[in-house]
């Protein structure tokens, strides 16, 4: 059986941050979130967390995270430390995987490749070959092309530091063995830590097969200590997120120009143009359209809809072959309905508009039901806070409200009604006819506008 172990008690001082490394945000999520997830897709027994700095911050941004346990290391003296914390939860008969929370971006694919390359008594070990090896500890094979060692960054030879595979740190162990080598883990070294790495000479010496995986794509083995390297896994986590939508057949204006933050599920003949953002779970129907500058958040965007450019969409269902925006926002609860048009500077929350309704420019709609091909007039406030509570309104199928109205919930405004421009109407209004609400218009020829007293 599969055990996992995630390595996140660093405490990421490069970051010159409050929050604590792991919880340093990407694509909307926490790197160790990323991590936990990837962990997850590849169906071990459990997920443990190694945790320290900022420990309950990080324990609570994840409490719901499918983590079996959390393991507290107190003091950090390097990875083998911390995996000599994480010996009481393991079990003889497993493989453990360890992974590390601030390397978000290894795929399962590679992780899968890795597990077949370990057994009771063979380890694998995860390699990866770098343009610029600084930093990473270096791989030592002999003449065969055998794995012999890891030696770090900082203990290397001039010779050794010319090598450019490097270790990324992930390794696949049989318990069995990892339980004897940590044990005998030493800190002689440049860093005075326990380091993991040491247990590749170890293997090597007990006769158990060391199985390297090398890997080409750097991005995959990218450790984040600092904002800069923050921004540019997250650059790389855009263009694969990019690349997965444009396999899948959506167009997209400028690839480099798009944020996927979450999961997102397209049907055919899609169009994103450029800075679009894409938060949550997204779904969009056939031959959307997604204008310059929109951000959607939580929604469903059924087929053949047209969102025009700096739309604002969040936990919000729109129905086929509507037209949104520009510049309209859509709010939680909204619920619009086939061939309905929501225009610039429209706000609609927790709302139903059904077929055909329109609200085409400047209107809020809170708490309200609005019927098919109703008429929603410029200016018109649905006002649904009295300074305490909500209340509803309902508009019926073909009721038109004139500019600049104000409808006071909670009132009914029947079928076919038509509300004159300007009104404020705190009653129901009936079914068809014209309802005016308004104080009636006087001149006064005789009055003088007041004047500046001289200076």
């Amino acid at each position: 059986m599969l055990s996992i172990v995630i390595l996140a008690a660093g405490q990421g001082k490069r970051m010159q941050s409050d929050l604590p490394k792991v919880l340093q945000p990407l694509a909307g999520q926490p790197l160790l979130q990323h991590v936990i997830s990837t962990a997850k897709s590849l169906n071990p027994r459990a997920i443990h967390v190694i945790y320290g700095h900022g420990g309950d911050h990080v324990r609570s941004a994840l409490r719901d995270a499918p983590v079996d346990s959390w393991v507290l290391q107190a003091e950090q003296r390097g990875t083998g430390h911390a995996m000599q914390q994480a010996l009481p939860v393991l079990q003889d008969g497993d493989l453990a995987l360890v992974l590390y929370g601030d390397v978000p971006l290894i795929t399962p694919s590679t992780l899968h490749a890795l597990i077949e390359r370990a057994g009771s008594n063979a380890l694998g070990l995860l390699t990866v070959m770098l343009r610029d090896p600084t930093g990473y500890g270096r791989i030592l094979r002999d003449e065969a092309g055998r794995a012999l060692a890891i030696v770090e960054d900082k203990d290397a030879s001039p010779e050794q530091r010319q090598i450019r595979e490097g270790n990324t740190g992930v390794m696949a162990v049989p318990v069995s063995h990892l339980r004897r080598w940590l044990t005998a883990l030493k800190s002689d070294n440049a860093q005075g830590e326990f380091y993991l790495t040491d247990i590749i000479a170890m293997a090597v010496a007990d006769g158990v097969e060391v199985h390297p995986l090398c890997i080409d794509d750097e991005a995959e083995a990218l450790g984040v200590n600092d904002k800069l390297q923050l921004a540019d896994v997250e650059a790389h986590y855009r263009r694969r997120a990019a690349r997965r939508l444009m396999q899948a057949g959506v167009t997209l204006m400028d690839p480099a120009r798009i944020d996927i933050r979450g999961d997102v599920q397209v049907g055919r003949d899609v169009l994103l143009d450029v800075n679009v953002i894409l938060e949550g779970r997204v779904v969009l129907g056939d031959r959307v359209t997604v204008g310059a500058g929109c951000v959607l958040r939580d929604c469903e965007i059924a087929s053949d809809t047209i969102i025009h450019p700096h739309c604002v969409i969040e936990q919000a269902r729109v129905g086929a072959a509507a037209r949104i925006g520009p510049f309209a926002r859509l709010r939680p609860g909204a619920d619009l309905g086939a061939d309905v048009h929501i225009g610039n500077f429209v706000e609609i929350k927790n709302s139903r508009m059904e077929t055909g309704a329109k609200a085409n420019h400047l209107a809020y709609v809170g708490d309200a039901t609005v019927g098919a091909r109703a008429n929603i007039g410029a200016g018109t406030i649905v006002a649904n806070y009295d300074g305490a509570q909500k209340h509803h309104t309902t508009i019926g199928d073909d009721a038109h409200t004139g500019s600049n109205s104000v409808l006071v919930a909670p009132i009914v405004v029947g079928e076919g009604a038509t509300i004159g421009a300007g009104s404020t109407v705190t009653k129901d209004v009936p079914p068809g006819g014209l309802t005016v609400a308004r104080a009636r218009q006087i001149s006064l020829p005789a009055w003088k506008r007041p004047k500046k007293s001289a200076q």
